[in-house]
């Protein structure tokens, strides 16, 4: 049996990881010698592409060329880049040269190729998200065993080792997304009770609000306007990435920019830098709060934190937490290793359990939505509609409810379904999966009852069928066309393509 490997696929780093002989994962070294690798694509030509640490290097320099933090892009069909050279690039493909170049450094380090893999994703990410993270590693050649939430896997790496029983939470704050997770971990099990998250808050947003602060001081000196291109812009995010780096460290730093009218000097300190962001750690504590209600418990309840991504090691990040929890952080785990190492173990049992289905998983891990199921309904003024929730947010996945709904007319032949994901009762502020009509048999009489079964699969990815109870037979499983999410045929030709391209 070969390898099956676990990668963290992140928004601004990703890692690959893998279980070594006596069970103890590790992470994979890439070509560079680096455990981490950056989430950053560079175009050279239509044959080769860059990924990695000479991509990121080349950021500044080649703007139009360079893509970086493609993650937050998961399924959004409205976003692609388009390089110098003349070729369009959507999220997918783009997070699948990345998923090929770690597939392809972990080969070389094991000696063999790696095809099964088992991919996180944050545990906020909707099914359009999740379902492009597959498509990803579908069009990088590899065959994903299993998706799993990034504090899942932070938590499996936790207690993977001799850690007793107890409640743990894991605040997950990345490049790009923040989650926040309480779950049981001890003995056999691993047991998700509540996870909330932000897909749009990470260091990322840090570093933005240190960017325009750095801006508006050089354009206040009457230096240029770092914003004016591609270029100067890359050459800001860079440095502004390597203060924030700095500030963890020390009281203050200084940036430096010049241009043919002179020199510009920026001091930052860490204070200044706090009162920039504080809002966005704001947003981090109120999530916090809102897991534990979500979870319905309080700080006593929690035994342990763990502290995870590599935008927690800002040091506002662990004294916010301190305070709100009266707790100390535990670091028995490196925050940029855990998510890779977790997935390293689920890999190995999900390869264990396909190849050997006798053998027997030395624990169970216990997952949940992250958000709620459901469907657009009607008042009984038949005019008002509303957000039915079928699978309610938090409900252990896999899974599958079902509601039952009346026609409305007699000989009713068409029902307009739309498929919901999120927990507002208002249609306004929830994500549409699959709006279509559906032919319903002929001769129902008004009222006839129609059963609308929905289920979360192990991924977190929706399945939805209908039944007529009148006839009592199945009206078939609804194709999710999922508008936001290449089909078969786009990601079969991407895959395909990306086999005549050098990723170096």
């Amino acid at each position: 049996m070969g390898h099956a490997i676990g990668i963290d696929l992140g928004t601004t780093f990703s890692a690959a990881a893998v279980i070594r002989p006596g069970g103890r994962p590790e992470l994979l070294w890439n070509r560079e010698g680096d455990h981490l690798t950056p989430s950053v694509v560079l175009f050279q030509d239509a044959g080769q592409v860059l990924v990695g640490k000479t991509a990121k290097n080349a950021a500044k320099d080649l703007p139009d060329d360079c893509v970086q933090f493609v993650k937050r892009q998961m399924g959004n069909p409205g976003w692609s880049f388009a390089d110098s050279h003349g070729g369009v690039h959507g999220a997918e493909e783009l997070s699948g040269l990345i998923l090929r170049r770690l597939a392809e450094d972990a080969a070389e380090a094991l000696g063999e190729v790696v095809r099964d893999v088992v991919i996180t994703v944050p545990a906020y990410f909707d099914d359009a998200r999740r379902t492009a993270t597959r498509q990803a590693g579908e069009i990088a050649g590899l065959n994903v065993l299993r998706l799993i939430n990034e504090p899942t896997a932070a938590g499996i790496a936790f207690g993977s080792g001799d850690m007793p029983s107890g409640t743990l939470l894991v605040y997950d704050l990345g490049g790009g997304t923040f989650d926040v997770t309480v779950m049981r971990v001890g003995g056999d099990e691993l047991e998700v009770i509540a996870t909330t998250g932000d897909r749009n808050l990470g260091g990322f947003d840090f570093d933005n609000r240190l960017m325009e602060h750095v801006a508006g001081e050089v354009l206040a000196r009457g230096g240029p306007d770092l914003n004016d291109d591609g270029r100067l812009q890359g050459e800001l995010r860079e440095k502004c990435e390597q203060a924030k780096h700095a500030l963890t460290r020390t009281a203050q730093t200084r940036l430096f920019f010049s241009d043919p009218q002179g020199t510009y000097t920026v001091t930052v300190t860490r204070d200044e830098f706090e009162r920039l962001t504080e809002d966005l750690l704001a947003r981090t504590a109120d999530a916090v709060d809102e897991v534990l209600d979500e979870a319905r418990l309080s700080w006593t309840g929690i035994d342990r934190l763990l502290l995870v991504g590599g935008s927690t090691k800002m040091p506002m990040v662990r004294e916010m937490i301190e305070r709100v929890s009266g707790k100390a952080p535990d670091t028995s785990v490196n925050p940029d290793e855990a998510i890779a190492l977790g997935a390293a173990i689920v890999a190995e049992h999900e390869l264990a359990r396909r190849d050997r289905p006798e053998a027997e998983i030395p624990y169970t891990i216990q997952d949940v939505t992250s958000q709620g199921l459901g469907v657009i309904a009607v008042e009984d003024d038949l005019v008002t509609d509303y957000n039915q929730i079928i699978i309610a947010k938090n409900t252990r996945i896999p899974c599958q409810e079902f509601q039952v709904f009346e026609t409305v007319a007699h000989h009713q032949r068409r029902l307009d379904l739309q498929v919901t994901e999120g927990d507002d009762d208002d249609p306004d502020y929830v994500t549409k999966l699959v709006e279509r009509p559906i032919t319903l048999p002929g001769g129902l009489p008004k009222g006839a009852p129609i059963k609308v079964v929905m289920s979360y699969d192990i991924d977190g990815v929706v399945h939805v069928e209908l039944i007529d109870l009148t006839n009592d037979r199945s009206l078939g499983e609804v194709e999710l066309e999922r508008p936001r999410n290449l089909d078969a045929g786009q990601v079969t030709g991407l895959s395909t393509a990306l086999k005549t391209v050098d990723v170096l």
